[in-house]
């Protein structure tokens, strides 16, 4: 079924084109590179694989509890409305949270993929381009995962919100070779990780829970790129220049905490938008859970030099200036960590039904003679 029969909302002019500036750099030193991104770039040629074959697509999802979420987590939870909602209106209500949320997944998904190609083309640095050529393929496969889960377990499809789309605008708008780099690699796969990182370690479902581990195990090796060939740069910038690309991170992060309040979802239920905005803001869990989404953000965005007094003030505003803290190493350590070990479970599992199976053909075989 075409995606287009699938969107909750209509989605607007296909194809969204957005005029990129910026020139293509070309060079001519094939022998040099930093070591260290090299090493990034072997790794991302090594850790390649399947979608089709990786998961296991013959897993079941309710689409109306894809994830597990508690009532708690809804944002209807606690008001009128949500009291005069039957079982099948609650189910409804969790189906389009979660398309929606893996809807924005997927879109953020595409403009990675897009953001990544621009990468090859206008960075100036041969070890730069390479690693971007595999994070390319590595987005095209997000995309191509996340659009197959909601298209076959979900059968529904939101349309890009307009706080992602005005960031991903922004950011391919601008003719600067780095701002790729900042506005995807460090804000919105940043924010994406978190969320991914959420909703893996709290659903119980398995067929998401493989999809979203085994999508951070290669965005932990995006955002280390991203952190690389920022920090290199920007120790080279001006006061000034470094200012400008503050003043687009702090756009862009407030942007980021407006995107995920699914206003969209509460609109299609009747409520109008600006009560919906407004009980989205009280949700508690709602407010803890976009803290949680700058978790990755803040760390890197001070480790790559951007940490001026205005950004500071901007973070204590969002109230999440302390993440700037959190070790962000051993958060992309664990993101690799799981991923290995959840195919190990996964392969000791398959392993004890094959020996299981042969042990019964054993046993059927001694009964018959």
């Amino acid at each position: 079924m075409p995606t287009h029969e699938l969107y909750a909302n209509e989605p607007g002019d296909s194809p969204w084109q957005v005029p990129a500036a910026g020139a293509a750099r070309f060079s001519w030193e094939y022998d040099d590179g930093r070591d260290r991104l090299l090493a990034l770039y072997q790794k991302g040629k090594d850790k390649q694989w399947d979608g089709l074959t990786r998961i296991d697509w013959d897993l079941e999802v309710d689409p109306y509890d894809a994830l597990g979420t508690p009532d708690e987590a809804m944002s209807l939870y606690g008001t009128p409305y949500w009291d005069k909602l039957s079982q099948k209106d609650k189910g409804e209500l969790r189906r389009h949270y979660a398309s929606w949320q893996f809807s924005q997944f997927l879109h953020g998904e595409q403009g990675a993929m897009i953001c990544a190609a621009r990468i090859v083309e206008s960075v100036p640095d041969l070890d730069a381009k390479f690693y971007s050529a595999t994070q390319t393929m590595d987005e095209a496969r997000h995309a191509e995962i996340y659009g197959r889960f909601l298209h076959e377990k979900m059968g529904l499809v939101y349309p890009i919100n307009d706080n992602l789309r005005s960031l991903l605008g922004d950011t391919l708008r601008d003719s600067r070779w780095d701002m790729p780099y900042l506005g995807m690699q460090v804000l919105i796969e940043g924010l994406a990780l978190a969320a991914f990182g959420m909703i893996r370690d709290t659903t119980n479902k398995p067929l998401p829970k493989q999809i979203l581990t085994y999508v951070m195990q290669d965005e932990a090796r995006h955002v280390a790129f991203g952190r690389m060939a920022l920090r290199d740069y920007y120790k080279q910038l001006t006061d000034a220049e470094l200012r400008e690309r503050e003043e687009f991170v702090i756009e862009g992060c407030y942007l980021m905490r407006d995107r995920l309040r699914g206003v969209e979802v509460l609109e299609n239920f009747g409520i109008p938008k600006a009560e919906a905005e407004a009980l989205s803001e009280r949700s508690e869990f709602l407010r803890l859970f976009r803290k949680l989404l700058f978790s990755r953000i803040v760390p890197c965005v001070k480790d790559i030099g951007l940490w001026g007094e205005r950004l500071q003030r901007a973070y204590v505003d969002m109230g999440v200036l302390e993440l700037g803290d959190s070790d962000l190493d051993l958060l992309m350590a664990q993101d690799e960590e799981l991923a290995e070990r959840l195919d190990a479970e996964r392969f000791a599992a398959e392993e004890r039904e094959r020996v299981a199976e042969v042990e019964t053909a054993i046993e059927s075989g001694a009964a018959e003679d």
